[in-house]
């Protein structure tokens, strides 16, 4: 069992490999008060993700932190830890961060690392989820947003929404329409967190009644 703090840092490390839209959409909620954290820093493991400009445009630091400078991905996750804890990071997002997190990071940053994922886990974890909705012939798709762990897309969920499947979708239609609901989905697990007075049972992610949270934006 786990449990946040009763004072949480609300400065953001936002992980990255390409386009950022959901970096977007977390910049923009800070702006208009949605979310009432501070962006420290974004890193990407790719000089080409667009994501990094994003960041400069919102006046935010941003690294580009090779993958393919590190020998391992240990030596990789411990730059990263030295990276966010050299400013100070308590809340770690993996925002299209094309990598998987190992110990290194986990252990810095146990139950403070959250992820987006295009599907309603435990459905369809890994690449392509909306193909793989679709090749299912689910009904409802949708996104998820959840405390990342060792298990691939496995952690406990803070947040899901849900995206009817219509007829005529492709993946890359379905993807789109999930898109927009990523866009909500994250701010609002990001406020959950910080929020403070939930704790993890087992797999669950469990909040404590409003009255009991810590006061936030809105």
């Amino acid at each position: 069992m786990a449990s946040t703090p009763t004072s949480v840092n609300r400065r953001l490390g936002v992980l990255i490999s390409g386009r950022g839209s959901n970096l977007q959409a977390i910049v923009d909620a800070i702006a208009v008060g949605r979310l009432d954290a501070t962006i420290a820093v974004v890193i990407s493991n790719r000089g080409d993700a667009e994501g990094l400009e994003r960041a400069r445009k919102a006046g935010v630091e941003a690294v580009c932190l090779p993958s393919s400078s590190w020998p391992n991905r240990r030596d990789y996750d411990l730059a990263l830890v030295r990276e966010l804890r050299a400013r100070d990071v308590g809340l770690v997002l993996l925002a299209g961060f094309m990598r998987l997190v190992g110990p290194p990071l986990l252990e810095a940053y146990p139950d403070a690392i959250l992820n987006i994922h295009p599907s309603l886990l435990p459905a369809f974890p890994g690449l392509d989820a909306p193909r793989q909705a679709l090749e299912h012939g689910v009904k409802v798709a949708g996104v998820t947003v959840h405390l990342v762990t060792a298990e691939l897309d496995g952690g406990p969920i803070i947040v899901q929404r849900v995206v009817q499947i219509e007829a005529g979708d492709t993946p890359e239609s379905l993807a789109a329409r999930i898109l927009v609901e990523e866009h909500i989905a994250y701010p609002d697990a990001v406020r959950r967190i910080l929020a403070g007075g939930w704790r993890v049972e087992g797999r669950r992610f469990v909040e404590a009644p409003p009255t009991q949270r810590s006061s936030v934006s809105t």
